[in-house]
């Protein structure tokens, strides 16, 4: 198990690195993480709903996912409450108060621990992530994905640190002195994660912490450049703004409130043909060649902010103008010419217009669609997934018209024909020489990219040791 001293210490990135690292060393890994919390899912082969950083571990591993790699997910609807998913299927909206009481908890640690014990048959070695800090003890009781899990599993827990933020000695340190007895015996190994300039200025503070916690330090992971993994949250998307660029195609992403599947644009990050910004200017919108409206989580709020603010008006205005719009799950909704919400699903507004660019209205439903799908478009075959709640009166996998296209296919620009279809009448501002981009083999490339970084800067014959029973 990788736990954390906090979030965002980069557990997720590490334990995609070891799925990697274990496939080139022969073995067959998995990902399992109890119970995550993202916006950003995947659906599974069978249809089923998962955390997307399960999703690329268990690629990374070159296996399908599977529900059992993160049994519980959290959905976040608001400041307070989050959808409950068990086992791929939606089970309601939990207060966080009542969530994180003890009525219920043991059913869910039941489920947790079996989904864990049917991958752990199937698969070697596991690859456990933790969540957040495994310090919070006040939560120890409830606690269904730390150090708990790693009790059920006995598992070897590897503590990760993030140098970065700064106060790591104090982090490490405090991480394991609060643990138990028991569960500090667990914790067989520290990687400091995120470092930045000369590693050997840090050789003394590496002896310092092993002297300190009595446990050796794996290694120090520089900050890596040049390799891209797709993030599980969105990091400040507005940072990626708007300047436009001769000889590439300028898309705008339009920057919801409830952005969800941010994703879905990786590959036009990527693409080199491609100039990709995040943006609810209006003046930023106009400049654009392709707007893309994303997935919601909330699609009738989005909707609402979106007229309000006068960037639904910017977004037709640009169209009429010669921009192409592309609409995606909630953004697809956005388009058509109304969303309904009958049953209240997301809130009080029963019924808002939408931009009118497609024609197709929306009904917001209590059932969830999760499914992967696949697709011919102009004779190629393509593959997506769909999650979403709503249903729309289009029955195609694309609705297209005039410089309008929509979907609920998340995925879709993954898909090296859709690309080429959308940059098609923009060919005049690409150069000669650009070529369509490959992004599965991209990556593919980019696993290995991090596998040998992370190879490079740990002690794996220590590891190995550990994992071995031999430390």
């Amino acid at each position: 198990m990788l736990a954390g001293t906090g979030s965002d210490v980069g557990k997720s990135i590490l334990a995609t690195a070891l799925c990697r690292i274990f496939v080139q060393d022969g073995y067959h890994p998995a990902p399992f993480k109890a119970q995550n919390m993202a916006l950003n899912s995947f659906a599974t082969p069978e249809g089923l709903e998962i955390g997307r950083a399960q999703a690329v571990q268990a690629e990374a591993a070159g296996i399908p996912c599977h529900t059992d790699m993160n049994p519980l997910l959290l959905k976040p609807q608001s400041d307070h409450t989050s959808q409950v998913v068990l086992n791929g299927v939606p089970i309601g909206n939990r207060d966080a108060y009542d969530y994180f009481r003890k009525e219920g908890r043991e059913e869910l640690r039941r489920e947790v621990c079996a989904a864990f014990d049917r991958l752990n048959r199937q698969y070697n070695p596991i690859v456990m992530e933790g969540a957040g800090s495994i310090s919070e003890i006040n939560l120890r009781e409830s606690d269904l994905v730390n150090m708990p899990m790693a009790r059920h599993a006995d598992a070897d827990v590897i503590l990760v640190g993030d140098i970065d933020r700064g106060g790591v000695f104090a982090s490490v340190y405090g991480s394991i002195g609060l643990q138990t007895p028991e569960d500090r015996k667990r914790i067989k190994g520290i990687i400091i994660n995120k470092f930045r300039g000369d590693l050997r200025l840090f050789e003394e503070g590496r002896r310092m912490l092993e002297d300190l916690c009595g446990v050796p330090v794996l290694g120090v992971v520089p900050y890596y450049h040049g390799i891209h993994i797709e993030e599980e949250d969105s990091v400040d998307l507005a940072m990626k703004s708007f300047t436009a660029e001769q000889g590439r195609v300028n898309v705008a992403v339009v920057l919801l409130r409830h952005l969800s599947n941010f994703t879905d644009f990786d590959v036009l990050e990527r693409d080199p043909r491609v100039h990709l910004f995040y943006t609810n200017n209006i003046d930023d919108l106009q400049k654009s060649d392709i707007i893309i409206l994303p997935g919601s989580k909330s699609t009738l709020s989005d909707l609402y902010e979106l007229r309000r603010n006068g960037v639904a008006q910017a977004i037709i205005r640009a169209h009429r103008e010669g921009t192409t719009v592309l609409g995606i799950c909630g953004g697809f909704q956005m388009m058509g010419t109304e969303v309904c919400d009958p049953l209240h699903i997301e809130g009080e507004v029963e019924r808002l217009p939408g931009l009118g660019l497609l024609p197709v209205t929306t009904t917001i439903t209590a059932e969830k669609t999760t499914r992967q799908v696949t697709f011919q478009f102009e004779g190629h075959d393509c593959q997506g997934y769909e999650i979403h709640q709503g249903v729309s009166t289009a029955q195609t996998a694309i609705v297209e018209t005039d410089r309008c296209m929509g979907t609920y296919i998340h995925g879709i620009l993954d898909n090296a024909p859709i690309i080429d279809h959308l940059l098609a009448p923009f060919a005049e501002k690409l150069k000669e020489d650009d070529q369509t981009f490959d992004y599965h083999a991209f990556k593919d490339q980019q696993y290995d990219l991090l596998a040998d970084h992370v190879r490079q800067y740990l002690n794996m014959d220590l590891f190995y040791q550990i994992l071995q029973g031999n430390d």
